[in-house]
């Protein structure tokens, strides 16, 4: 299996059979508004282009996972590649009505917590809650995927969430093989983290059983939080041998 890190949320998960795209924010730099105009300086989104090997990995997708409606997980450039090559979509139930508007193919939609067949094997849909405090509230739904495909290493796409007893449960009882964790600590100008803190990134490094693969880093204005941090508190904490911060463009193999 391998994992291919485009920029922020967005990854390619590559098998024999199947090349499944998360999250698709496949815009030039630059094309949304800043998320925030205080608390960090307003740069327009995203802050880097895409790789330049990322044509080359969008070409072979055939399926595509979304967790969330938000610009920097599905933007209009991610919308028209979807709809241009027919490519069909799995998503949170609560999402269905708002994709289906949009003009994407939903050929399967997940509730939280419960299985089901998908493609030669099964996913499951994880509660996710983005941030600290009432500003969950307004961020709306989210949802991670637990993904086990036939002969292939288990993968937990937790999304943008904070540290939960949801996302315990995964590490613990679930146990992935591989699992992937939002660590910018994204914040808007009111309100407290949407991401894990620290602290929390840490935790789940620890918890995790398997290895770990840090993404939503350094491609959003509102997300302070650098690779090169991250890698420190990690190096500080004995946890880099399990856990790869990759840049964009990056291939992971496992």
């Amino acid at each position: 299996m391998k994992l291919h890190h485009l920029r922020n949320a967005t990854l390619v998960i590559e098998t024999e059979k199947h090349v499944i795209l998360i999250d698709p924010m496949l815009g030039k730099r630059k094309t949304i508004a800043p998320f925030t105009l205080f608390r960090y300086k307003p740069k327009r989104n995203p802050l880097t282009a895409l790789p330049k090997n990322s044509r080359d990995i969008l070409s072979k997708v055939t399926h595509c996972l979304i967790t969330h409606l938000h610009p920097d997980h599905i933007d209009k450039a991610g919308e028209v590649f979807l709809k241009r090559k027919s490519i069909p979509v799995i998503c949170s139930i609560k999402d269905e009505k708002a994709l289906t508007q949009r003009g994407l193919t939903i050929i399967q939609t997940l509730d939280y917590w419960e299985p089901q067949h998908f493609l030669d094997g099964k996913i499951t849909g994880i509660p996710a809650k983005h941030g600290y405090g009432f500003i969950a509230k307004l961020m709306g739904n989210v949802m991670g995927f637990h993904i086990e495909l036939q002969n292939e290493k288990s993968v937990y796409i937790s999304s943008d969430t904070i540290f939960t007893e949801h996302v315990q449960k995964v590490l613990t009882e679930l146990k992935p093989d591989i699992a992937t964790v939002a660590c910018g600590t994204a914040r808007l100008d009111i309100g407290q983290p949407l991401l894990m803190r620290m602290d929390d990134i840490l935790k789940f490094a620890v918890l995790a059983p398997g290895k770990v693969f840090a993404n939503h880093l350094e491609a959003l204005n509102h997300c302070p939080t650098t690779r090169e941090e991250l890698k420190q508190a990690l190096i500080q904490n004995n946890l880099m041998s399990k856990t790869v911060v990759p840049n964009d463009g990056e291939c992971v193999e496992y």
